[in-house]
């Protein structure tokens, strides 16, 4: 692969352009006109990469492997700041990379142990390596800590932190009896809350299970949007020291769904539709052959059927998902439960072309300023153009291309490992944010 770069010309680097890139490729070639800096945006998928870049004198689609390390390198080398956009366990190959050539590096995934590691390198090479730079991570530990920073800055004490985040199909687009639709990796969705989750309740480490996860009865009213059911997230105690709240005697990090999902959801749990043994040969089995394999297996015939018969709801849910569907044929070869339940989702839930998604979120705090309990609300509603810019890939997109622009603009220049959580990287973030109509409304109860 030759040298792509050119000579004095700032210089960034994204690898990655799925479902979640294509607004930041849009806001990348907008940035690389206005300031004449040059895009490379490397895929292992040469087309998808071109489609989304399409004609621009400053933006280049690359077709690179990133387990190649040669051609990994190459592209690393000639950036000054790298935007990862790749399964997270890649992002250790990128982060090595970005150390030995002394580049930025940029993702919206969870802080990788194996990147912790690094941090120590990363400082000493005054570099900004800058982890959970999306949505959820991202945006809503930028919003929470202004929050948190202005009650503190009026000699408040935070006493509940509550934050829900979730991405949702917009009520336009919300035709059918799961009241959703996927716009990310569908394979997180399928797995979401398997590892169950931990938070704070009055002062009390709660613990619930996988099984337990799934209540529909747990609601929040989000302002001006309506209400949805939330499910905690796996670790929300981790963010504790983070956000510096010890004082908060609750603390809780949440997902939003439409209730009726939770309540299907909890039984596609109960059901082992998420069990991810591979026990299935699926070539020539239909959808509904694979149900009652699935149902004799684990000795479920006649709860299901006791669900289905005293629930109009869940009737409806599972015969939309297939479990009376004997023309449709999976053909994948042996396959888990999970697999089956994916292949599922991804025919059944997929946004059409014209549908709209929808981002909701929510933090919830309660204060304490001289002996006086507050409260504020704070909440955020985006909707997508269409089934290609998304309000999810706005709302992870966006974060990254800003901060990325900031660095080459001189006016981020905090280094080491960060999430977004330093009045320095969430200040200018969120002001700009604004201008692309992210914007948080605040309800306050004094």
């Amino acid at each position: 692969m030759g040298s792509i770069y050119i000579y004095g010309m700032k210089h960034i680097l994204l690898f990655g352009a799925g479902k979640s890139a294509t607004v930041l490729i849009d806001y990348l070639k907008t940035v690389a006109a206005t300031h004449e800096w040059h895009v490379v945006v490397a895929d292992s998928n040469l087309q998808a990469v071109e489609n989304k870049v399409g004609k621009s004198d400053w933006v280049t689609a690359v077709q690179a492997d990133i387990t190649n390390e040669a051609e990994r390198k190459k592209l690393v080398q000639d950036a000054r700041v790298v935007i990862s956009m790749m399964p997270p366990h890649l992002h250790y190959l990128i982060a090595l990379d970005c150390i030995a050539f002394e580049k930025h590096l940029l993702t919206a995934s969870y802080v990788d142990e194996k990147i912790k590691q690094l941090s120590q390198e990363i400082a000493d090479k005054q570099l900004l390596f800058l982890c959970e730079m999306g949505l959820d991570p991202g945006i809503d530990h930028m919003s929470a800590m202004q929050l948190i920073h202005a009650i503190q800055a009026a000699n408040g004490t935070v006493i509940s932190f509550k934050s829900h985040c979730g991405g949702l199909v917009a009520p336009e687009s919300d035709d059918n009896p799961w009241h959703y639709k996927i716009s990310w990796n569908p394979r997180n969705i399928v797995l979401a809350g398997k590892a169950g989750a931990t938070y704070k309740v009055n002062n009390e480490v709660v613990n619930t299970q996988y099984g337990h996860l799934f209540d529909a009865n747990n609601t929040v009213s989000v302002y001006g949007d309506g209400t949805y059911a939330y499910y905690p997230n796996r670790d929300s105690l981790s963010y504790v020291p983070l956000y510096a709240l010890e004082t908060a005697a609750t603390f809780v990090r949440t997902t939003l769904r439409h209730p009726e999902f939770c309540l299907g959801w909890k039984h596609i749990v109960d059901l082992q539709l998420t069990d991810e043994t591979v026990f299935y040969e699926t070539d020539g089995l239909c959808v509904s052959d694979f149900f009652k394999l699935h149902f004799e297996r684990f000795n479920l015939n006649t709860a299901f059927d006791k669900l289905v018969t005293g629930d109009g709801i869940l009737l409806n849910q599972f015969t939309f998902l297939g479990v009376f569907d004997d023309a449709t044929l999976i053909d994948k070869g042996l396959q888990s439960a999970a697999d089956v339940l994916q292949f599922i989702l991804e025919r059944k839930l997929v946004l059409q072309q014209e549908d709209k998604d929808l981002i909701v979120m929510l933090h919830e705090l309660e204060y304490m300023i001289a002996d006086k309990k507050h409260s504020i609300a704070s909440s955020l509603v985006v909707k997508g153009e269409d089934s290609l810019r998304t309000a999810m890939a706005k709302t992870v997109g966006l974060p990254l291309g800003i901060a990325a622009k900031l660095i080459l603009e001189g006016k981020l220049t905090i280094t080491g490992l960060h999430i977004p959580i330093v009045e320095a990287i969430y200040k200018p973030v969120l002001k700009e944010l604004e201008e692309h109509g992210i914007q948080f409304k605040e309800t306050v109860v004094a």
